[in-house]
């Protein structure tokens, strides 16, 4: 049985399913461990340690919090250019569209699609071939190019381990994606930040995880790794950390903001210095971070794995959340949001404000959670 998988998740049951996915031919074993993890967060929530036990309150509002349902597995958010959508990771692999845009204005959801146009300088030159609406989304990165490019890059888990490139284009009044190319990941990455010049920073949560390891022990799994078109895939010396999850880059390139999944920290990395500056504890296991409008940073994610239970519990039970912002300065954290026992919404792995409004999204379920600010 795979120690880290809590849930009951058989590690090799996996692996035997991946193989003869792959006819069979061998997979690095840290790839396995991340495909068995993946598994076990997007099992029917009922199969999971942490399931909703109270039942999830139902949709609409409550208080002060509304419950925006018709989505699945929410995992990472961006927000378009003109402010008019929230595109969404739709984490795992369902019979639905990879991606989503949620039109703030009228509550839709709608399918962000995807064409293919392979261009130079975007990737790896011998990333040839698009996957197409087969791409198995995780963290999400848009920015601006030097030339003016939206770049849009998306973690992918499906067909191939894979930074999928895109530019997001106009499309009338909403937004396309064309695919432009990819790098092929050494190992899984998590989440993305990338740079101007094409480049990105990601995390790698399972580097150096082997069978029998335990992802949720608090001990280093992983590091984060930055890709250039010149110099390829290079880790980060100091970053070797329990599960290094979400990740964001300043804007002039200077430091790396990482989440600490499992170890419930915050880090500050010196990109030029290579080395950690700063790290605090935030007392919840912080997933996704996102960029607040006056240049902090929002960190959310759940309080504990196996929920609000006590530790001999064997009923599943909800896990709270917490939502957070720090001072990429100083590393300060203002208290935003408390579930505080309320059945709102299970998995936290993201949080973004927009318009005074927070969102805050899930790797599993159907639903999104809103708040004021």
């Amino acid at each position: 049985m795979f120690a880290a998988l809590t849930a009951g998740v058989c590690f090799h049951s996996v692996r035997r399913f991946i193989l003869d996915e792959n006819n069979n031919k061998d997979i690095p074993m840290n790839k396995l461990i991340f495909a068995a993890l993946v598994t076990w967060l997007t099992l029917p929530v009922s199969a999971q340690p942490g399931a909703f036990n109270p039942p999830l309150l139902d949709c609409g509002r409550d208080g002060d919090v509304d419950m925006i349902c018709g989505t699945r597995a929410p995992e990472d958010f961006e927000i378009t250019p003109d402010g008019l959508y929230l595109i969404i990771a739709k984490f795992g692999m369902g019979d639905d569209h990879p991606l989503d845009l949620y039109n703030f204005a009228t509550g839709a959801f709608s399918p962000l699609s995807i064409s293919a146009d392979k261009q130079d300088g975007w990737g790896d030159p011998a990333c040839i071939e698009s996957i197409g609406d087969a791409v198995g989304p995780h963290g999400l990165s848009l920015t601006q190019r030097s030339g003016g490019e939206w770049q849009f890059y998306v973690v992918n888990h499906n067909e191939r381990e894979s930074m999928e490139m895109y530019e997001l284009l106009q499309d009338g009044n909403s937004w396309r994606l064309a695919w432009r190319g990819c790098v092929f990941a050494e190992v899984p990455y998590n989440d993305v930040s990338t740079r101007p010049d094409g480049s990105y920073v990601a995390t790698r949560p399972t580097a150096f995880l082997t069978e029998g390891s335990n992802v949720f022990s608090g001990e280093p799994t992983g590091d984060v790794a930055r890709w250039t078109a010149a110099g390829g895939e290079v880790v980060l010396p100091g970053t070797e950390i329990g599960y290094p999850n979400g990740v964001l880059v300043s804007d002039d390139g200077r430091y790396a903001y990482i989440s600490g999944w499992t170890t419930s920290d915050f880090h500050k990395y010196d990109l030029q210095e290579q080395r950690e500056v700063a790290r605090v504890d935030l007392g919840f296991m912080p997933d996704n971070l996102t960029w607040t409008p006056d240049g902090r940073l929002m960190a959310a994610g759940i309080k504990g794995v196996n929920g609000n239970c006590p530790a001999n519990s064997d009923n599943p039970c909800l896990q709270g959340f917490e939502v957070v912002i720090v001072n990429p300065d100083n590393a300060a954290i203002t208290r935003v949001f408390d579930s505080r026992g309320r059945a709102l919404i299970n998995g936290v792995s993201v949080a973004i404000e927009h318009n005074e409004q927070v969102y805050v999204g899930s790797f599993q379920g159907t639903r999104m959670v809103r708040f004021s600010r």
